[in-house]
């Protein structure tokens, strides 16, 4: 079992000081991707970012203000290139070009963002797993303000690509796939080691191609409510016959 530093032990990286205000975003992000959210205090916050409490709140005014600029400052970029990418999808003519399209938008962002503030980072990644696993209203609040907008435009845009499938069974899984990118982002080193080294988990194309296409393939699945062509029953011996 890996131990996890303790919150005292937390700094905030870097060679050059930030100023307080991103101080003290840097050591939020660092302390509530390792802890959660409830488990850390606004002087937890202040004694990693070396601030005192009052700095946090004149910054921020609460902890939960101080979690929704962390979602901000990472997922507006984020979301804003989803949004670009998506728009250029839809205009994509054939439907199976598109459909990859689409979901090659969702999934291009989460991976090409090389900095902690331009969307993407392990970090961050990490914290929106830990975030969404939590249960806390707040949490769940800020999450859906920050997402669902972007979320339900891309449900729509697949459901326009496959309208016999049922948009229910999009949102199941689209939910899937967001799974598949945390444990990707935040696990590479699986892939290496179940593949007995024949696979690069950290090879970010590659990883993107493997979801593209398990989620394309996904999508495209018959619904759950169909009904499965019925299996041709193999007579059983009668004792005695044969």
């Amino acid at each position: 079992m890996v131990r996890k530093p303790a919150k005292a032990d937390v700094k905030v990286a870097g060679t050059r000081k930030p100023n307080m205000r991103e101080a003290i975003l840097a050591a939020a992000e660092e302390l509530f991707s390792t802890y959660g959210f409830n488990a850390v205090s606004v002087r937890d916050i202040a004694q990693a970012a070396g601030a005192n409490p009052g700095s946090v709140t004149y910054h921020f005014k609460t902890k939960d203000g101080l979690l929704l600029e962390i979602y901000r400052r990472h997922c507006g970029p984020m979301n804003l290139r989803r949004s670009e990418l998506l728009a250029a999808a839809r205009r994509v003519r054939d439907l199976q070009d598109r459909l990859e399209a689409i979901v090659r938008a969702y999934v291009l962002p989460a991976f090409t963002s090389g900095s902690d503030l331009a969307g993407g980072g392990t970090r961050f990644t990490r914290l929106r797993a830990v975030m969404s696993a939590e249960g806390n209203e707040v949490v769940r609040k800020i999450i859906a303000q920050t997402f669902d907008d972007t979320s339900n435009a891309f449900i729509d845009a697949i459901h326009e690509s496959l309208p016999h499938i049922p948009r229910t069974d999009i949102v199941w899984r689209g939910h899937f796939l967001l799974g598949a990118l945390y444990y990707t982002l935040v696990t590479p080193e699986r892939v290496s080691r179940l593949s007995r080294g024949s696979a690069d988990g950290s090879d970010a194309g590659h990883a993107i191609e493997q979801i593209v296409r398990a989620t394309v393939a996904s999508l495209q699945a018959a619904p759950l409510d169909q009904a499965a062509p019925a299996r041709r029953k193999t007579p059983v011996p009668v004792k005695g016959q044969g």
